[in-house]
């Protein structure tokens, strides 16, 4: 078997979880994988000469061990790209909703693994085009939670103009507009009273942020359709956010989402499945009053 390990975000915390989890694969016999980031902290010299370094990662990998909060897991989807690879999130961050594997049940979970004991989750990707190049979408136009459009430097109000498969939909006037995948149903999205989708809904919603328009409420569609957005208002330019990745554009630039051609694996372990997380990280069920 082999497995790639990333740590995306380094902090102590981290750093050394992921060392401990190197430790525990290569124990096992397993192929262990790690990028330029990861060896650079790795402080066994022996463990060093055991694993490979990779720059891009290779399609014929088990698995990549993701170990982090939900940020990490929106940096790995930029590791594994159309690979296919499926991801198992560790988490030892805080909330963790992407995340298959809380630190303190890692053996229990691995052991579940081990066992063939879990199933693999396509998630949806969402893509951005632009009229006109731009570095940071050009090097990865694919956000895995979300993409939402923003005023910048402004009080007010910005107008979005909204077109489903180039038929007008309505104009937004609100603080702006997000665009969710199921997966990022429980992110940005949920925070601006959204709907939560379980992750394998062939949909999309558009949630307003704040709109001054009352009546307008999220709208869920079909994960073929797509979104022509152009925003104008009194600043001369607006925020385009892709998960973590925020860049300025003009007004009224023409700005085109749809489903991206591929989409990701995540790893669910049979005892963590969706509807469950709910119920641990949302306290669903739980009542305070007993």
């Amino acid at each position: 078997m082999k497995i790639a390990v990333i740590c995306p975000f380094q902090n102590e915390l981290s750093r050394g979880y992921a060392q401990g989890v190197v430790e525990h694969l290569l124990e096992r016999k397993v192929t262990v994988l790690v990028d330029s980031k990861m060896v650079n902290f790795l402080k066994d010299t022996d463990m060093i000469s055991y694993v490979s370094v990779f720059e891009s990662l290779p399609k014929n990998t088990d698995f990549l061990f993701c170990i982090g909060g939900d940020g990490s897991m929106l940096q790995a989807i930029i590791t594994v790209k159309d690979s296919k690879v499926p991801i198992l999130g560790i988490n030892t961050g805080r909330l963790g909703f992407l995340t298959s594997l809380q630190k303190e049940s890692f053996n229990i979970g691995l052991k579940q693994l081990w066992e063939n004991n879990y199933t693999l989750i396509d998630r949806d990707l969402l893509e951005v085009k632009l009229p006109n190049s731009n570095e940071v979408v050009d090097s990865f136009p694919y956000a895995l939670n979300e993409i939402t459009v923003s005023r910048k430097n402004t009080a007010s109000l910005i107008s979005i103009d909204t077109r489903l498969n180039s038929k007008s939909l309505t104009t937004y006037w609100a603080d702006g507009l997000i665009i969710s995948t199921p997966t990022g149903s429980t992110g940005y999205s949920l925070s601006s009273g959204g709907p939560i989708m379980s992750p394998q809904t062939a949909s999309f919603v558009l949630t307003p942020i704040a709109p001054h328009n009352l009546n307008i409420r999220p709208l869920i569609v079909p994960n073929s359709t797509v979104v022509e957005l152009e925003v104008t208002g009194r600043g001369q330019d607006h925020l385009l956010s892709l998960d973590s990745k925020i860049i300025s554009l003009n007004q009224e630039t023409k700005i085109l989402v749809k489903k991206a051609p591929f989409s990701i694996a995540t790893v669910e372990l049979n005892d963590n499945a969706f509807f469950k997380t709910l119920q641990d990280k949302l306290f669903w069920g739980l009542d305070t009053r007993n």
